[in-house]
């Protein structure tokens, strides 16, 4: 099975409602789907969708990655050399780590497909069900808390809290999510780097001190404050997930050895794809730090991808991969299934995905 062509389509999902962060606000998932052809007909896919504010990748930069610099190194290439094919995609250039995503996971679906064998399975096959929580946007304390009881009735039991943008306001949005909800909801907390060191600290003792039950908050502080972030993990009692200060095997390697959180976020887009993801999740692993498996709100493609991960392995505890679910529909065909908040991985080949409705020819 040999690597004929390489094909770049637009894919453009409307959201239910605004999404809201600390970083920015988006209407619309927009993304670069991948095709990878072979000789035999067979078509591996991946997604990359543009994050700059995280990854400082943009749609533009993204096809140019991959038509221009990495996709021709992958021409000719055999399926059967996954290991030299992945380390072209790896060493074509520097940084573009979405684009690395997107080519990553489409030759991982097309080993998979060439083996005959569901992704899952042939990453570690742990489980073949994924829980997910749901995210609820930053906005008023009345509205995240009308936001948050409405996942709640749609059978969702974990809840991703966006905060940061107003640290004065944040302890009453969580104290009235916190009301809203049944004890046995399970809250996380995203601040997405809105709080200095200090603040988080202050925050998060009151949660503490108010009962508010928080499992954990991600990414308090900026990416690059690994030192504050060493020092909210140090003084508080709520676990700290490290999302935005690790991209790379590297960044792991320095956070653990900081003991500068206490749970480590992979997301394809971070680490340029499942293969990179593999190493840190072993990384943690074998450090006893326990993994989030997250998205960067991306579509059907690239989170089936990510469930895929997540399912195969025991040392990802915990799933953000409601991307599918925040759009007004979901235009892949086969892959994972979406049913609230319960992810079904399929036992189809590669990632079991047939098709992709709507796209448009990247111009």
């Amino acid at each position: 099975m040999r690597i004929t062509d390489i094909r770049l389509l637009k894919l453009a999902v409307p959201l239910k409602t605004p999404f809201r962060t600390a970083l920015r606000t988006v209407e619309r998932m927009e993304s670069v789907i991948v095709e990878v052809h072979t000789d035999t007909g067979h078509i591996g896919r991946g997604e990359a969708p543009a994050t700059a504010v995280i990854t400082g990748d943009t749609l533009p930069s993204i096809a140019w990655a991959v038509e221009g610099v990495i996709g021709p190194r992958l021409i000719g290439g055999d399926i059967e050399e996954r290991e030299l094919l992945l380390h072209r995609v790896h060493t074509a250039m520097v940084h573009n780590t979405s684009a690395k995503a997107a080519l990553d996971m489409a030759l991982y679906d097309l080993y998979g497909q060439h083996l005959g064998v569901p992704l899952w399975k042939l990453l570690g096959g742990f489980r073949n069900t994924v829980e997910t929580d749901l995210t609820i946007s930053v906005g008023t304390a009345d509205s995240m808390a009308v936001d948050s009881l409405r996942a709640v009735e749609e059978g969702y039991r974990i809840l991703k809290v966006k905060v940061g943008r107003d640290s004065a306001g944040d302890l009453d949005r969580l104290r009235r999510i916190r009301e809203a909800v049944p004890r046995d909801i399970r809250i996380r907390v995203d601040a997405n780097q809105g709080w200095t060191p200090k603040e988080a600290v202050r925050i998060i003792r009151a949660m503490e001190d108010q009962g508010l039950e928080v499992e954990l908050v991600e990414q308090p502080v900026r990416a690059d404050d690994l030192e504050g972030l060493r020092f909210v993990t140090g003084h508080v009692l709520t676990d700290i997930l490290a999302d935005e200060a690790v991209f790379s095997l590297r960044d792991g390697v320095e956070l653990i050895q900081a003991r500068a959180a206490d749970l480590i976020n992979i997301k394809l887009m971070k680490t340029g794809g499942l293969y990179q993801a593999e190493l840190l999740c072993g990384l943690a692993q074998a450090y006893g730090v326990g993994c989030m498996m997250g998205c960067m709100l991306e579509g059907g493609v690239a989170a089936t991808a990510a469930a895929h991960f997540a399912a195969a392995k025991e040392n990802v505890r915990l799933a953000d991969l409601d991307g599918p679910s925040l759009g007004r529909f979901n235009p892949v065909l086969g892959g994972a299934r979406f049913d609230g908040p319960v992810i079904r991985l399929p036992d189809a080949p590669g990632l079991g995905i047939t098709g992709v409705q709507g796209l448009e020819v990247w111009a």
